[in-house]
Formats: structure tokens, sequence, C-alpha cells
């Protein structure tokens, strides 16, 4: 459960390829509604899947805005569940429903240095920051390095753009080799932030080297776009004693969405495996569970004790404690 957001209907303006497999899209939102928004925000989009299902995508908003539109950036993922999809078969005129902005990756201007780290489709949110940490830099003089890490020369969207907010300041990472966090934390002044964004094994190898330096828990600020797993996407059974339910979560739905289809209540605020809102009790596992979060330690995913169900998956049956207690 959770508040209802502010919809709206926004019409697509103009779209940009800015890689072979990422889109812009400059939406427009209805007549009246100020686009403004702040680093790190993001929207959340509605669009129907050729499946005929309608789904509730999160994308973050791209570089400085207009004051009248805002520009999103879509990975076509041609084995995902179909929203990429269906974003990519948008065509200017077309209309769709979109949030209002919200902001769960704000951008704190008080540290005394900073270190952004982008993988692949995650530049999108630290576009912005970079153009406002680029001009904060000019002003204070606060150190301001980001590494930007993609498969290969033709993914990095929007470098020209990172490189015209903090010029030599950015170092591109093509390939596989492993990027140097720890030599870029060490770099970064006592107190410094480092806000990252990307695949959830770059997301655990900058939490490991940001632990490992000793540096503080708070000063780690991370969105993810989620997780392919480690297990092949299968449906899977979930049994709900406290319900008396047993369903089945399809290949293409999510633990959370099946069981708010089967009526059984759960909180939620990201879905994308950040806030652990939606981490469920986890009473007994035939086959495996495949984490896909970055909320739960890794001993907690070890033990199998809790799931975050907007993101995380199985193979063979799990059994779940829900939040639902009979009045006695």
């Amino acid at each position: 459960m959770k508040s209802d957001l502010q919809w709206m209907q926004a019409q697509v303006v103009a779209l940009r390829d800015v890689t072979p497999t990422v889109r812009e899209f400059e939406l427009r939102p209805e007549s009246g509604f100020a686009a403004s928004y702040e680093p790190g925000a993001h929207l959340q989009v509605q669009v129907m899947t050729a499946q005929g299902k309608l789904q509730t995508r999160s994308y973050s908003l791209v570089g400085e805005g207009d004051g009248q539109c805002w520009r999103i950036a879509v990975k076509r993922l041609d084995d995902g569940r179909g929203g990429s999809l269906a974003m990519w078969q948008l065509a200017p005129g077309d209309r769709l429903q979109v949030s209002a902005p919200q902001n769960h990756f704000a951008l704190d201007l008080s540290a005394p240095g900073y270190l952004l780290v982008a993988g692949g489709i995650g530049i999108t949110p630290l576009v912005l920051m970079a153009q406002r940490l680029g001009a904060h830099a000019k002003r204070s003089g606060v150190p301001v390095k980001m590494l930007y890490g993609a498969r290969h020369a033709g993914e990095f969207g929007y470098l020209s753009h990172l490189q015209e907010a903090l010029g030599d300041n950015v170092v591109a990472h093509e390939g596989s080799m492993p990027i140097d966090f720890e030599a870029a934390i060490a770099e970064l002044p006592s107190g410094g932030q480092l806000y990252t964004c990307g695949p959830v094994p770059m997301l655990e190898a900058v939490k490991r080297a940001w632990e490992a330096a000793g540096r503080a828990p708070a000063d780690l600020r991370f969105e993810t776009f989620g997780s392919s797993g480690r297990l092949a996407t299968q449906a899977f059974t979930v049994r709900i004693p406290r319900h008396d339910l047993a369903i089945t979560v399809p290949a293409d739905c999510t633990l959370l969405d099946a069981l708010d289809a089967a009526g059984v209540q759960t909180l939620w605020d990201c879905k994308r495996g950040e806030c652990g809102l939606c981490a469920m009790d986890v009473l007994a596992v035939e086959g495996e569970v495949d984490h896909r979060d970055v909320f739960l330690s890794a001993h907690e995913k070890a033990a199998t004790t809790r799931i975050c169900a907007c993101v995380s998956r199985a193979v063979g049956t799990l059994t779940l404690d829900s939040a639902y207690r009979a009045d006695s």
C-alpha cells in the first residue's frame, strides 16, 4: 500500500536515440503543471505492453529542464517484461499517464567533495547532478570526480554533457575491466559523498569498497534500475499460510504485483529493491531465492529469512508470512 500519486497526461513531443539501445523522450505535462525538478528526481510512467498489461515504470529525469518539458531515457530490453518495448513504440504526439516528479535520490550540496559513479543506463539521474555539481565546484572549489562505465564506446550516452559540466574530471571506463573504486574513494575528502546508479553488481562492488574504506554509510547514496538476477526468470509458487493461499507468480510479473492481485496487501515505496519497505519474512524455501535487491545485506541474503517482494524472485516454492493479523 502506498499513498496515491498525482497522475496527469503528458504528450510525447520529441524522440532522440542517445545510443543504439537508449532512446530519450521529451514529454510535455498537461497545461498548468510546473515542469521543474531537482537532481535525482524521477517520473512514474504507465505503459500498455503488447500483451495488454498496464505496467508502471520509473524513469529518472535527465539533465537541466526548460521549465516546460521533462526528458527521460529508456533502455530497450528485448527480454524484459515489455515496458521498455512499449515505450519504444511511442511516437511524437502520443499521450501517456505520468506522475508528478518524485525524489528519493536528492543531491546534498553541503559536502566537502563528491564522487559520482554511473554504469550504463544508470547515468540518467547523474547527468543533472554532474551539471549542478560542476557549477557548484566553480563557485566553491569543492572537488568533483565522475567514473562512468559502459560495455563499449557506443553506449556512453550523455558523455559530452558530462564533459561540458566536469571537464577532465569525468573518467570513462569501457569494457569489462573492473574500476578501481578503492582508489577513487581514497581521493575523496573526509566527509565527502558518493552518488552512484547502475547495475546491481557494480553497486555491490561500490558498497564493499566504501565499507572497506571505513566511510560513513550515510555518505553513500545510490539508486538502481534493478537486476536481472543470478537465475533465469521463471514462474514460481508462493504460499501464504495466514491467508490460506497458494499463488503462481508468472515470469512476466513481480512477486509484489502477484500478491497485490491475490488480495495480499503489502507495503512498498521505491519498487526498485532499495528502500526495504516491501521486505517480507520467508518461512520456508523449496528451491532457491534469487535476491535482486540492494537493501538486504549479504548476510541477510545468505540466511534467506527475508525477501524484497518488489524485485526478488525464486525458483521452486516460497512460503511467506504477511502483515495480516486476524482481529482478535
